[in-house]
């Protein structure tokens, strides 16, 4: 079993309604799950990324601000993949190899690819450093890891929209459309991906607002979608209600079929299609 997981920073849940095209059309024709999630607080990059690939609040994994740059300390599932014998791979910000590579401080001399490697806890990774890195080169890097090493927990992070959003505000033009070419960006690789048996789990790290921020507490800044492509997940539009952030990383667990950690929440608010 394995898995794609996609997280589009700074997708807001109400653009994501608005610019899905492909992805919209498979929640409407009822082929794959789309929930709307309530992230946690504070809305901001780095401390929700460790919450995705913990399952825990920041009060408990510690990464508190996008200034706290410090390895991750706890569980996360790429140490978990590693400790149960399986290869693991990111095309992702520069901030996610301090986290889990121990490439505290990045140094894009020496740190931008990282492949074959043995001491951090990502197998295969190319880690890109500019925000403005257009998401169709990101997308490309993370189908080569997936060509290249076939890993079974692959993490996809664009950052456009998130790019995009602080210029501009989420209700800009800049931003509505740079959510539909890296939605559409994505679906050129969605086809081999599910065809060769990956699930693949598209969501966010944090939303954003009119103004072009992200770090309190309204909807525009903490609602984020969950889009899940899975033989194992059953299909439909359950998006009426709000599911906690802390779902993602239990769920990845289940869908790599691997023992999440002992502090995750229960993950089956998530309906998994039964076993004939």
């Amino acid at each position: 079993m394995k898995v794609v997981l996609v997280i589009i920073d700074g997708l807001n849940y109400t653009t994501s309604c608005e610019r899905s095209g492909l992805l919209g059309s498979l929640v409407e024709c009822g082929s794959i799950a789309k929930y709307r999630v309530r992230g946690e607080l504070p809305a901001v990059s780095r401390p929700m990324y460790e919450t995705l690939m913990t399952g825990l609040p920041v009060r408990i994994h510690g990464i508190v601000t996008n200034d706290y740059v410090e390895a991750s300390r706890c569980d996360n599932l790429f140490s978990m993949c590693r400790a149960q014998g399986k290869k693991t791979a990111a095309a992702a910000y520069k901030w996610i190899s301090e986290l889990y590579n121990g490439t505290s401080v990045f140094d894009l001399r020496s740190h931008r690819y990282q492949l074959n490697n043995r001491t951090g806890m990502i197998d295969h990774g190319i880690f890109y450093f500019e925000d403005c890195y257009p998401d169709s080169h990101l997308y490309a890097d993370a189908d080569y890891l997936f060509k290249t090493f076939a890993p079974d927990f692959l993490l996809v992070h664009p950052m456009n929209a998130d790019y995009m959003g602080h210029l501009h505000g989420a209700d800009s033009r800049e931003y509505q459309h740079s959510v539909e070419v890296s939605v559409n960006s994505l679906c050129q690789y969605l086809p081999a991906w599910l065809e060769n048996g990956y699930s693949v789990v598209v969501t966010a790290d944090h939303g954003m607002d009119e103004l072009g921020i992200h770090f309190g507490d309204t909807p525009a800044q903490r609602e984020v979608p969950l889009y899940i492509l899975s033989q194992q997940v059953q299909p439909g539009d359950y998006s009426a209600q709000t599911i906690s952030q802390l779902i993602v990383a239990p769920l990845i667990c289940k869908l790599l079929a691997i023992k999440p950690a002992n502090n995750m929440i229960d993950e089956s608010v998530v309906i998994l299609k039964e076993r004939g």
